[in-house]
């Protein structure tokens, strides 16, 4: 019941003009020069000097912190979301966590259940606006999330589902990746999420990396320089504040920082022409935020903390170096690359030290303020350090129309979120991204009278937020949408043996080709198993590789091979429509493929791609 009155009051919201003036006095406007008055977007530097001048110490530090919080609404969520806020948080709801810790952002996760649906999530965000701004010396609280699509995307259908990076890499033009920033920005923006984590500036240089990735948008240095700069301004365009991540570069690596702590053995040169440039071209694109890595880089600096807590990164780099004096944001605390030297009591304090701005996500929000707040007290922090980077978060509220325009409604929703030109744009970058790597004896594309009758097996990976299946599912949808009988038969990431008889077994039915899901195969994986047994039925085999275009080096003797660089449904139904023949490859290798036997020779190099 508590929902639908939630929702009840939202559908009956007064106007802004309404709001502003019912809470002239309040937190919800400013007195400057004894008068309330809304904010404004144009707030000169003096203006906003005189709001921090009015707030407590504690206030101060609030506002540095971006927090997760559990639930669907800011005043009512579910009794399990109330139960995990108060075992990891210690307040029962978003409300709570805004009064007590007076935090300047919120970061909203799939899995903590603040993205089930478009309306829920504008609701949402504007129940931690009424919150916030409800409260003696109230700010808006800048709301984000890691919508970087493909692979990573915690808001999902029905809002549009863009291909990601490596994708738009495999696409090259800087002209889609700016239309899939705008489109993306404009739907965040709809549903008050006003700072996206994305786009990932990391050059993956290193095929084994396990936690970048087809997250980056390639391997060139300039050609992800290119198309990070227009993600950037796709982003802001649309008054969304994009996020350059993970300074100063973590495409080198094989740990992931979420479980240990990477090292990354660049020497200077190397990172200034391997890392720097799509980080130097976010700089020159105007990027609202950059964000940190939890890796070290001794070349950089060689005390051995990791670059969020580096001073000579941050300020020496970044500040000095590149001249950037945006908003920077730590990575999450919570992961283990920031927290292997350190405890998290001192964690906070050494990144403001290093010269961060905001504190995302730390494990104990309770440990973390107190640990700042200690820190001013005692001296090893001052006031006037808080207040340099509280400027410039309050800047960029500015800058992005928050401070004069807190709040969304549904029928800006209804009107941006997951509109038909939005999904059709998302479908016509994913075809002009589909890479075409093998298609010996043209294999592809199949026939819908000789070869009509089609069965799909392979991988099926967690799916990302809000797609309607796994990709054998999809797959085999999205053929049968265009004139095949299509079968699905899943057999996982790891296929049993039975498995692999099973979908054998099918295929030596009334079957006249096969499509098989492939995902992060490595030498020993089962799946290499189950492709060179269909491959021996002398059935037509295609294999589409669902996430690493890496994967065709474990299967040289494949016939046909696709790379979509994600699983979610834009990326497959493109796939489908290839296979299909109503569109042609266009995708070039964004990414240098190495050969399986000599990982020191190309198998493929970076501009391959096969059409039809």
């Amino acid at each position: 019941m508590r929902d639908h009155a939630e929702q009840d009051r939202t559908n009956s919201r007064p106007s802004r003009r309404a709001l502003l003036a019912a809470t002239a006095g309040t937190g919800a406007s400013l007195a400057l020069g004894g008068e309330a008055r809304p904010y404004d977007s144009d707030d000169s530097d003096a203006r906003l000097r005189r709001i921090v001048s009015r707030m407590t110490l504690e206030e101060k530090v609030g506002q540095l912190f971006v927090m997760r919080v559990y639930g669907h609404s800011a005043t009512a969520p579910d009794q399990a979301d109330v139960d995990a806020n108060l075992a990891e948080i210690g307040v029962r709801t978003a409300a709570e966590l805004v009064a007590k810790y007076r935090v300047g952002g919120i970061i909203y996760f799939s899995w903590a259940h603040n993205t089930r649906d478009p309306h829920q999530i504008a609701d949402l965000s504007n129940g931690i606006q009424q919150a916030s701004l409800a409260l003696p010396r109230g700010l808006p609280v800048l709301i984000s999330t890691d919508q970087e699509h493909g692979i990573v995307a915690r808001v999902g259908r029905p809002a549009t589902l863009l291909p990601g990076a490596m994708a738009l890499g495999a696409n090259g033009s800087r002209a889609d990746a700016l239309t899939a920033g705008r489109i993306g920005g404009a739907e965040l923006r709809a549903l008050g999420i006003r700072q996206d984590y994305a786009p990932v500036a990391d050059v993956n240089v290193n095929p084994a990396n396990p936690v970048i990735g087809v997250r980056s948008f390639g391997a060139d240095p300039k050609a992800v320089a290119g198309l990070v700069a227009a993600q950037v301004t796709g982003y802001q365009r649309a008054s969304v504040a994009a996020t350059a991540k993970h300074f100063p570069g973590h495409g080198d690596t094989a740990v992931d920082s979420h479980y240990g702590f990477p090292v990354i053995e660049h020497t200077r040169e190397q990172w200034s022409t391997v890392d720097a440039p799509p980080f130097r071209a976010a700089i020159r694109a105007g990027v609202d935020s950059i964000m940190t890595a939890h890796i070290m880089v001794p070349s950089l600096d060689g005390s051995g903390d990791p670059a969020t807590l580096s001073r000579p990164i941050l300020t020496g780099i970044l500040r000095g170096e590149l001249g950037y004096d945006g908003v920077v944001v730590t990575d999450s605390l919570s992961m283990q690359g920031v927290r292997e030297k350190y405890g998290d009591d001192r964690v906070p304090v050494l990144a403001l030290k290093a010269g961060a701005d905001q504190l995302l996500n730390p494990p104990s929000i309770d440990l973390a303020w107190n640990a700042v707040l200690a820190a001013v007290r005692q001296g090893e922090l001052t006031e006037e350090r808080l207040d340099t980077s509280l400027l410039r978060v309050l800047r960029l509220k500015g800058r992005l129309g928050l401070l004069d325009r807190p709040y969304v409604t549904r029928a800006g929703v209804d009107r941006a979120v997951g509109v038909r030109g939005h999904l059709l744009a998302a479908d016509r970058i994913a075809e002009r991204s589909t890479t075409l790597l093998v298609n010996e004896g043209r294999t592809l594309p199949l026939s819908r009278v000789t070869q009509k009758r089609v069965l799909v097996v392979g991988a099926d990976p967690a799916s990302p937020s809000g797609t309607t299946g796994p990709p054998t599912t999809v797959l085999a949808r999205a053929l049968t949408e265009l004139g095949f009988t299509a079968t699905a038969l899943p057999t996982g990431t790891d296929p049993t043996p039975a498995d692999i008889a099973r979908a054998v077994a099918a295929s030596a039915g009334e079957v006249d080709a096969v499509v098989v899901g492939t995902y992060n195969l490595s030498g020993a994986s089962s799946q290499r198993t189950l492709v060179t047994a269909l491959l021996a039925t002398g059935r037509p085999v295609v294999c589409v590789a669902v996430r690493n275009p890496y994967d065709v080096a474990q299967l040289p003797a494949v016939q046909a091979y696709l790379a979509t660089y994600s699983w979610t449904d834009t990326e497959l139904r493109a796939a489908a429509r290839v296979i299909a023949g109503r569109v042609r490859p266009r995708g070039r290798l964004p990414v240098p493929v190495l050969r399986a036997e000599d990982p020191t020779r190309v198998l493929y190099p970076i501009g391959h791609g096969l059409s039809y």
